[in-house]
């Protein structure tokens, strides 16, 4: 009897210590993502969260052989794009949760499923370097001659945020792939991230490019010689979502953290981070628009996966495969 009692004591607390344990991969930095960890268990009493950071292609090749091993190790992903979400949802690799929080949010910023939910906007526009003699108001302006050769850009081979921005734009019926091929038209140079982008256009050493409009902001006001530019035609986005694994150890657990990331006390935090949060009726970071004055351009993370590698080819044909 002693025996049973103590193995039945010992599973129960096995069992415990799981149900208030959850792993989490993301992309976010290092910083971000201690502060988020921090605040869910401070919401959450007695929950414990093991955590890894890396980007986003980095966990998914790591998760990969996890899954190939038969031992995948995260209840819940936080990463850069709901295209490669769209992907795991796709093959059956995540739970569906319909949050009640969702009722706050967009529908086109979730799965109308439930197999991800956004967390944040973080939108792609024009930054320029204040010695330009124009500032450009619209998309279009890249593509001018009188500026050929002086436009950078990530490249959508590299950036996971450029690839989404490559088919929100290719997919506007206003600019399309004519419009990508003006800008090869107009040597733009289409090369690495947004922090290579970005060091070009503050240097002077290319005056016009393309760039996560938080990298942008913050630099500019910590004395940085540069501007940022909502286009008229509108922004593409990236949102950091969130989702569950469909082989997550502890549900429970990961639903409570998909709700506080989607909670307003979750999207004050995204705010006082400096990003856009992504539910309605938040305010913005100091220095952005008004969120009404942010247009996003329409976009569809099936459509976008469906067509990834063709519009990665076709980019490489006309920029070149760095």
């Amino acid at each position: 009897m002693k025996t049973f009692l103590t193995t039945s004591v010992l599973a129960l607390v096995a069992g415990t210590a799981m149900a208030d344990k959850i792993t989490l991969y993301t992309s976010q930095p290092n910083a971000d993502a201690q502060q988020t960890v921090d605040a869910f268990i401070a919401a959450n009493p007695g929950t414990e969260v093991d955590w890894v950071r890396d980007g986003t292609t980095q966990l998914m090749a790591r998760l990969r052989a996890e899954i190939e091993a038969g031992n995948p190790q995260p209840d819940v992903l936080l990463i850069a794009d709901t295209v490669t979400l769209e992907g795991m949802a796709q093959e059956g690799l995540l739970t569906a949760y319909q949050s009640p929080e969702a009722a706050d949010y967009d529908a086109a910023l979730y799965s109308a499923d439930g197999f991800y939910h956004s967390t944040k906007l973080i939108t792609t526009g024009i930054v320029y370097n204040t010695g330009v003699e124009t500032a450009p108001t619209s998309w279009t302006d890249l593509a001018d001659p009188a500026i050929k050769g002086q436009i950078v850009m990530p490249s959508p081979l590299y950036s996971g945020a450029a690839l989404i921005h490559l088919a929100t734009l290719t997919g506007d019926d206003s600019l399309g792939w004519d419009y990508y091929e003006a800008l090869a038209e107009n040597d733009v140079r289409a090369q690495g991230g947004n922090g290579g982008t970005f060091k070009a256009v503050a240097s002077g050493e290319k005056p016009y490019g393309m760039v996560v409009d938080f990298l942008a902001i913050r630099n500019k006001a910590d004395g940085s010689p540069i501007e940022f530019v909502f286009p008229e035609e509108g922004v593409s986005y990236v949102t950091e979502p969130v989702a569950i694994m469909s082989s997550a150890k502890n549900v429970e657990g990961a639903q409570s953290f998909v709700d506080f990331l989607l909670s307003l006390e979750g999207q004050e935090l995204v705010l006082d981070m400096g990003y856009i949060p992504a539910r309605d009726g938040m305010g913005v970071p100091e220095g952005f628009p008004a969120r009404e004055d942010i247009k996003l351009m329409d976009f569809n993370p099936a459509v976008a996966l469906e067509e990834a590698e063709a519009n990665k080819a076709k980019f490489a044909d006309l920029f070149g495969a760095e």
